[in-house]
């Protein structure tokens, strides 16, 4: 006997220009960009002229000219996001948020007071319209991979319960990039390959997948072709890692760049790490370019970091090494720091001055406790007065603020 479709992966539909139309209902069923200088988030109006987050605004007023574009209203997003999280958890305490706008929920155990999956399903979705006034779509399967998928089909503004007794053929009929870990890059090799579909990766060889993917993805992404998903909801998950990214239109990979924004990242992760007193060992950087393919580099530390300077120049060296290994890439579009290996209990150990050559960038050292103290007085003031009060001058001085700091804070991501 086949296991319930209990899982739910419910997801906001493009979620902040939904609500930029929700808050001015003149704009709704129009075309709408939230942002400027870079689109951070589009309507579906817009998407149908294929306007997408991270292009810029130019290129997105010549694929729609009628397009307007609004500020974000980034408090009403939290709010709202949180509202939305809070119906799910009025149905079920097992609730694993996983962004700003979404949510994975078991049901198992509250069949008996709001009824099937699906029609508790369906209740939240009438809430969240009838009380936020905002389109929400979910999944059930059995799965928390399929439910995902399940609620991108639904899209948008609808339900999709995926039968356990015929979960095969409905997944297997998908293109491969619903499934999650497929982007574009993944997409074009499989398509080398043949494989479109999802059912088409279930039936190609292990062997081959790793040998094109690598053994770690290659291995996962045969399993989740077969729906063979062990995860569990998780409803208080420790972070493993911190990161950011910033979509900079397309640009010259050139240090006037790169440098202002590794640095502006740098300063956004280290204030999170030092917060939470978790610095990391593993920094990792990803650089997009103007096809959409990335290339990643990282490194592992001998001591976990959280000193912004010593972060951006950790990043600012890792993707120096990028560029050298991709000589023809002339156009730079995201760049991206992720901090991993994070410790769970930390004392900053002072070193002897052993004139080591990375010494500046050891957190134990002279210079990298005064960098690390330096880092402490700013974030003490910006507790108090703000994040706004003060900043490091070529970051405040140099960076284009098109993709404003509160859309970063609540779209940021890990890696």
């Amino acid at each position: 006997m086949a296991i319930a479709a209990t899982i739910l992966h419910a997801d906001l539909d493009a979620f902040y220009a939904s609500v930029e139309q929700l808050l001015a209902p003149s704009l709704r069923g129009k075309p709408i960009a939230v942002g400027g200088g870079v689109v951070l988030a589009a309507s579906y109006e817009a998407r149908a002229f294929g306007v997408r987050g991270g292009i810029t605004g130019r290129q997105a007023r010549e694929l729609c000219p009628q397009i307007t574009f609004v500020d974000g209203h980034f408090r009403d997003y939290q709010r709202l996001g949180d509202a939305a999280i809070d119906v799910i958890g009025d149905f079920t305490p097992l609730v694993e948020r996983i962004s700003i706008d979404e949510a994975f929920a078991d049901v198992a155990g509250c069949t008996h007071l709001f009824g099937p999956p699906a029609e508790i399903a369906s209740a939240i979705r009438q809430r969240v319209r009838s009380e936020l006034g905002l389109p929400i779509s979910v999944g059930v399967a059995r799965t928390k991979h399929l439910a995902k998928i399940a609620s991108q089909v639904a899209k948008p503004d609808g339900l999709t319960v995926v039968d356990p007794d015929t979960e095969l053929e409905f997944l297997h009929d998908l293109p491969v990039e619903l499934m999650w870990g497929v982007g574009p890059v993944t997409k074009a090799r499989l398509a080398e390959i043949g494989v479109e579909t999802i059912g088409q990766l279930a039936g190609t060889p292990g062997w081959s997948l790793e040998r094109l993917l690598g053994p770690a993805a290659g291995e996962k992404l045969a399993a989740l072709a077969w729906n063979r998903d062990p995860r569990e909801i998780r409803t208080h998950r420790r972070t493993r890692s911190a990161g950011a990214q910033s979509a900079i239109g397309r640009k010259p990979p050139e240090e006037q760049v790169f440098r202002p924004t590794l640095l502006h990242l740098a300063d956004r992760i280290g204030s999170r790490l030092r917060s939470k007193s978790r610095p990391g060992r593993t920094v990792t950087v990803r650089v997009r370019f103007a096809n959409l393919n990335s290339a990643t580099r990282s490194v592992t530390l001998d001591a976990p970091i959280s000193a912004t300077v010593i972060l951006a120049e950790i990043a600012e060296k890792l993707v120096r090494a990028i560029l050298a290994e991709h000589p023809d890439e002339k156009i730079i579009s995201l760049l991206a720091i992720s901090v991993s290996h994070l410790e769970e209990h930390w004392d900053l150990e002072l070193e002897l001055p052993l004139g080591l050559q990375d010494e500046p960038r050891r957190p134990g050292s002279r210079m990298g406790l005064a960098r690390w103290t330096a880092d402490r007085a700013i974030d003490k003031i910006r507790d108090r007065f703000g994040w706004d009060a003060i900043g490091y001058g070529s970051v405040v001085l140099g960076l284009s603020r098109s993709v404003p700091d509160e859309f970063r804070e609540l779209a940021e991501k890990e890696l």
